[in-house]
């Protein structure tokens, strides 16, 4: 597992239904900022996490897994337990700090993307979202601009996920109105990039094709007018016989 001055502990356990093993992972992150974050995995899907803010655990697993999540998440001591690790992360930080101790420089540089949640159209509000994946440690900056000017109404930035190689993904999200021309960037800033890293999006809009329409609109006319023609001559020689 990997180390670095942004402590990650993780305790396994292993369960067994029907000869299907299945592993049940405790997640508490340290990020040098002074946040912490708590997680229970199972089979790498989340399935709780700590809102401190709220002062409460979050279940964010699929609803069939169980009835009632508030219930499950309190009689679990889910957020008594986050509260205990959160104090644990102060104290184990404050040792490393007064004993100079530093992590292996070992890092994994993000990579991102940036693309629209919904089909692009004039005037209608829609999302961008930019999705930051496979960096280590955890702990990213996302700015926005629009038209060469930063942005920060309308964005969001979500928790950062643990992913199986030991890597961490994040979303953050801008919600917009595409106007022609408009050019979007999402960048992205992280210590194992040398420099920012910049998502660029342009706001396109597709246009119906004129000749197009008028050619099979003349293909129609022309088409019908065939059809006539040709009854007109067959009802013609009938008439003649």
């Amino acid at each position: 597992m990997r180390c670095s001055s942004i402590l990650i502990l993780m305790l396994n356990s292993f369960c067994t239904f029907s000869q299907i093993t299945h592993e049940f992972v405790y997640v508490v992150g340290c990020p040098e900022d002074g946040s912490t974050q708590v997680q229970y995995v199972f089979d790498d899907e989340e399935l709780f996490y700590t809102d401190f803010d709220r002062q409460r655990g979050v279940f964010t697993g699929p609803p069939f897994v169980v009835m009632d999540q508030t219930y499950l998440a309190q009689s679990a001591h889910f957020y008594i337990n986050a509260m205990k690790a959160k104090r644990t992360c102060k104290i184990a930080q404050a040792v490393l700090k007064a004993e100079g101790i530093k992590g292996p420089e070992e890092t994994d540089p993000p990579e991102s993307v940036l693309y629209p949640a919904d089909e692009v159209q004039p005037g209608v509000e829609n999302s961008l979202t930019c999705f930051v994946n496979h960096f280590y440690p955890p702990g990213i900056k996302v700015s926005w601009t629009k038209n060469g000017s930063p942005v920060t109404e309308g964005v969001s930035l979500s928790r950062y996920f643990p992913n199986k190689d030991q890597t961490f993904h994040q979303f953050s999200t801008l919600k917009f109105t595409p106007e022609e021309g408009d050019i979007y960037s999402c960048t992205v800033e992280h210590l194992a990039l040398d420099r920012p890293q910049t998502r660029i999006w342009n706001v396109e809009m597709s246009h119906p094709s004129v000749g197009a329409t008028v050619f099979c609109g003349v293909g129609l006319t022309l088409g019908l007018l065939g059809v006539a023609v040709g009854t007109f001559l067959m009802a013609k020689g009938h008439t003649k016989q």
